[in-house]
């Protein structure tokens, strides 16, 4: 077994000098074409392009509006007072977008008349006049047989708020009760 191992460094040495030997022979035309290549003669190279001197400018325009405050009138007419209440405690229905939002019919509880709203996980809310429903603020103002009237309180854009008119209609296909 010493000779088995003593004899495999000896056996390993030979094939890596067999292996180099044939690696080196029949490169003449390999170092034939670098000689070629570097008697040719060299491109010349691209001028530097030239550089443009800076023109530094001058900003007059001190006196004028600011662009990123609004005009001046524009910031009279925010002043208008209505704004949504943020303080209140947001109702169940304020969690969904009025598109989302369908009327399934109406009924009268107590003398009071309801409309059953279907929310878009499907659960179904009894609102009345004064609940609060959509994402916009939107406050029920009258409940009618085909829909559910609502005022919702929007930004206008320019730092003040405008009400809109909307409404949820009464869902393809249901039913709704007489009040």
């Amino acid at each position: 077994m010493t000779r088995r191992s003593s004899l495999f460094p000896l056996a390993f040495g030979l094939a890596i000098v067999l292996l180099n030997t044939g690696c080196t022979q029949g490169t003449d035309d390999l170092q034939q074409f670098v000689a070629e290549v570097k008697q040719r003669p060299a491109r010349p190279i691209e001028p530097m392009p030239e550089i443009k001197t800076y023109e530094p400018f001058t900003y007059t325009a001190f006196d004028l509006r600011d662009p990123f405050t609004a005009p001046q009138a524009a910031q009279d007419e925010k002043g208008n007072g209505l704004r949504p209440d943020t303080e209140r405690r947001k109702e169940p229905l304020e969690l969904y977008p009025l598109d989302g939002l369908s009327m399934m019919g109406v009924i009268e509880k107590n003398k009071r008349t309801l409309a059953l709203i279907r929310s878009s996980d499907g659960t179904i809310h009894q609102v009345a006049v004064g609940n609060y429903a959509g994402q916009n603020y939107g406050r029920i103002t009258s409940i009618q047989e085909d829909r559910v009237d609502l005022t919702e309180i929007i930004p206008d854009g320019a730092g003040g708020w405008i009400e809109r008119p909307a409404s949820i209609a009464m869902r393809e296909g249901t039913q709704g009760n007489q009040p």
